[in-house]
């Protein structure tokens, strides 16, 4: 079992925003290329906001549905570690895109409401049968737009194989994340509107207090 849940705080637009979860011990920062977002960022600008993060913190871009020549640019300009796909990216895809910026990813999956734990079974075969740049699942709440819904899903579906290597997403907030992570014990949960005093803006209070209820769940 997983001692300590890793923790991404993602859309993070603001240079406080990014200090913060380093103060209050974030293991990932999140930043948004899909510019439909209320958090995108172009690249520079993403550059620039991370520019003087710590060593140990990981640096996670969103993509959806980007083209090569859009994530190379933003792997120039920003120091991304991990590529996260939030569209209807193949796993064939994803894989090329990777290999071509020599960057791990991960593939989100959004749990429809008619999802069963063999359809996540079956889509992370698929995706670790891809290449050795696969990292692993992050598991969203179904939407028929793209990005986070601030809802969660049904977490009895998520199948133990899966979940201690998995990202857990979708509605989290303080209120409930520590009854998620008791439950699920998944490898990493991953928060953004469940941190926000208003859409896209960053409340440095809750997530303080987000990652102190991660904490309160791993020593249960």
């Amino acid at each position: 079992m997983n001692s300590r849940t890793r923790i991404k705080l993602c859309g993070l637009s603001r240079p406080e925003e990014v200090a913060a979860a380093v103060d209050a011990g974030a293991d990932a920062i999140g930043v948004v290329f899909y510019p439909p977002s209320p958090r995108h960022l172009a690249p520079a600008d993403a550059g620039r906001l991370l520019a003087f993060l710590p060593p140990y913190v990981a640096t996670v871009g969103l993509f959806v549905n980007a083209t090569l020549d859009e994530v190379k640019a933003a792997v120039a300009a920003a120091p991304i570690s991990l590529l996260q796909f939030h569209g209807d990216e193949t796993p064939e895809q994803c894989a090329a895109i990777a290999q071509a910026v020599r960057r791990p990813f991960m593939r989100a999956l959004r749990v429809r409401p008619d999802t069963q734990a063999a359809d996540l079974l079956e889509f992370d075969r698929t995706y670790r049968a891809s290449g050795p740049l696969f990292s692993g699942l992050l598991l969203d709440t179904w939407s028929d737009a793209y990005g986070g819904t601030g809802k969660v899903f049904d977490w009895s579906l998520i199948p133990a194989d899966i979940a201690h290597q998995a990202a857990l997403s979708g509605g989290l907030n303080v209120q409930n994340v520590t009854d998620a992570v008791r439950r699920v014990r998944p490898y990493a949960v991953d928060v953004s509107s469940g941190i926000e005093s208003s859409k896209g803006v960053k409340d440095i209070a809750l997530m303080r207090a987000f990652v102190a209820a991660v904490r309160a769940a791993d020593s249960q």
